[in-house]
């Protein structure tokens, strides 16, 4: 009898506890970070947003020239088992198509099968519920986010060790996480995370180089729906350091404040206002049946 409580894992077809989850060592997903995935969360019992995830997945595969023998629907019905499996209901889940492996002898990326995998484990946190009543230290880094025109930022994939090294860094320096920054200092992003500074009420988060993420269109629509102004453009590192506020959006977690920059208290140091609107704005969706896709366990 197979032991799903920590999670469940969809390779090659079959569910299998996360514990026995393995790939080849000569998947180009691993040797050469050649992958995109996506991750949604459960909530409640409930998917939060999981057609939109599904629909940024899709189309990562084609801007990889990636394929799959799966629809969308396909897709949905798999990682709704790998909650089932697992009983979880509140997972981090995660689907996940690599290049595949090439006939023997070939470095030719046309002669490989793509290949599909999913996880649920339990839901993970960036900041948990306790740490987001004090807020995030987040040091801007020194290491530069890889340019947009190397690799689309707008498909989510695996090439984070400029973020990892930044992670190090801010480590260091007695931070919990980091942004990095494109040539000019400017503000990107972090791991796992988009960026956000408020400041009289406005909020500017960054507009290029970065994953659009998922989160970050729910807070994009919440600020609207606030009556919030809300700029995609440029953030220059001093522009975070000076607001009045600044917080992080991502699946594992939702809208988290950052009230320390570089050991420089933002605002009054407590989740500000529009941090904490924002927040429960988040959170109230989850209780929408136009967001959230209920799973039944029963079933």
């Amino acid at each position: 009898m197979h032991d799903f409580s920590n999670g469940a894992a969809y390779i090659g077809g079959e569910l299998v506890p996360i514990s026995e989850a393995k790939i080849s060592l000569l998947d180009w997903g691993f040797l050469h970070s050649d992958a995109t995935y996506d991750v949604v969360h459960v909530w409640n019992g409930s998917f939060f947003r999981l057609h939109d995830h599904i629909a940024r997945f899709v189309t990562g595969m084609k801007k990889l020239r990636m394929s799959l023998p799966y629809k969308p629907g396909n897709l949905q019905s798999i990682l709704i088992n790998c909650v089932k499996a697992s009983g979880l209901r509140a997972a981090y889940v995660e689907m996940i198509c690599t290049r595949g492996m090439p006939k023997p002898g070939s470095r030719d990326p046309r002669d490989c099968k793509n290949q599909f995998f999913a996880f649920a484990i339990p839901f993970v946190w960036i900041a948990t519920p306790e740490k987001q009543k004090e807020g995030l230290h987040l040091v801007i880094s020194r290491y530069q986010r890889i340019p947009c025109g190397s690799v689309d930022p707008t498909v989510k994939n695996y090439h984070w060790l400029d973020m990892v090294m930044g992670l190090f860094e801010a480590y260091d320096r007695g931070g919990e996480t980091t942004v990095v920054v494109d040539d000019r200092e400017n503000l990107i992003e972090g791991p796992g995370f988009n960026i956000f500074a408020v400041k009289n009420n406005t909020i500017t988060t960054p507009a290029q180089g970065v994953l659009e993420g998922i989160t970050r269109r729910t807070v994009i629509e919440l600020a609207a729906g606030q009556g919030y102004e809300l700029l995609q453009r440029e953030l220059p590192a001093d522009d975070a350091r000076n607001a009045d506020e600044v917080f992080v959006s991502s699946t594992a977690g939702g809208i988290m404040p950052v009230t320390k920059i570089d050991g420089i208290t933002i605002g009054s140091g407590l989740p500000g206002s529009v941090t904490q609107a924002l927040g429960a704005g988040y959170w109230q969706l989850h209780n929408n049946p136009d967001y959230n896709y209920k799973i039944d366990y029963a079933e």
